[in-house]
């Protein structure tokens, strides 16, 4: 399968795996995984960083629209994408010639857990602060952000070790 057929597999899966069986689970009354970020993580840095960046966006667009919550998901999905490069630079010490090499997969555990828990965080931050939109729910917010940011990265580093390739 060529590297863009993979891509394409990549959104449209993410995309069905959140609105059809992710956005069903609450746990809780406000515990909800959002599996589909992962698209921002594995996608090549080699590739063009505008079409990246569009289609974040368009994927956060997509589960806004089957989801009815009017953008959020698209700005927060939209920011991490954009700022994932600076946090590979600061995290993984890449340079733009390091870029065609890059493989999430391939690097180190420790800075693979920082870089996904990073962006989770962020994006989670984001997502239930635009969702709450006052500071009277702060408390919310950050209950809503830890639980959920928790039970997301179990469902990808759980799908990432099931699904790994064998060195």
């Amino acid at each position: 399968m060529t590297r863009s057929l993979y891509l394409i597999f990549l959104f449209f899966f993410y995309l069905f795996l959140q609105v059809i069986i992710l956005n069903k689970i609450l746990l809780f009354g406000y515990v909800n995984p959002y599996l589909y970020i992962s698209f921002v993580f594995f996608y090549p840095l080699k590739k063009n960083r505008f079409l990246f960046l569009f289609l974040s966006f368009l994927l956060g667009l997509c589960i806004d629209f089957f989801s009815d919550t009017g953008g959020i998901h698209a700005f927060s999905t939209l920011f991490i994408a954009y700022i994932r490069l600076p946090l590979i630079h600061f995290l993984f010490k890449k340079t733009p010639i390091d870029y065609t090499l890059f493989k999430l997969e391939l690097e180190q555990v420790g800075q693979i857990f920082n870089f996904v828990v990073t962006l989770t965080l962020i994006h989670h931050l984001l997502l239930f602060s635009f969702t709450n939109f006052s500071y009277q729910n702060f408390d919310r917010v950050l209950i809503n952000t830890i639980f959920s940011s928790i039970l997301t990265l179990l469902l990808f580093f759980l799908v990432s070790y099931i699904f790994r390739k064998k060195r």
